[in-house]
């Protein structure tokens, strides 16, 4: 069964408040590509004004590939969600997009994951 006006109203409204959190997310771990529109990087721990000793630059590294994941997981959900944004804009959201013959994704799988893409049976484990 299609979604009603009102509950894509509703999935819209729970995807921007997950872009901003997403978007707030990334700033504390990175910045915005200012070369490529909508990415995001990591950016360096902050030592302020000390040079860091030997064991500082390793936890500096390692701190630097932690914040690197983080942000590469946040990215691909924003990703995510913004697709889910503009599918609500073209129309086709809530629509499984495996298979020849499109089908509805179940609502309680939408209120699980108001990104999703496929319905549960495509969805596999997702």
């Amino acid at each position: 069964m299609p979604l009603t006006k009102e509950k894509i109203k509703y999935f819209k409204e729970k995807l921007e408040e997950e872009k901003k959190k997403l978007e707030n997310d990334l700033g504390q771990v990175g910045r915005k590509n200012p070369e490529v529109a909508g990415d995001w990087e990591a950016t360096p721990p902050d030592f302020g004004a000390e040079v860091p000793d030997t064991g500082d630059m390793a936890s500096a590294f390692e701190e630097m590939e932690n914040r690197s994941a983080v942000e590469d997981s946040l990215e691909e959900r924003l990703m995510d969600v913004n697709k889910a944004l503009e599918a609500i804009k073209d129309g086709t959201y809530g629509t499984c997009s495996v298979g020849g013959k499109k089908h509805p994704i179940e609502s309680k799988r939408l209120d699980a994951n108001p990104a999703a893409t496929e319905c549960v049976k495509h969805a596999g484990g997702k």
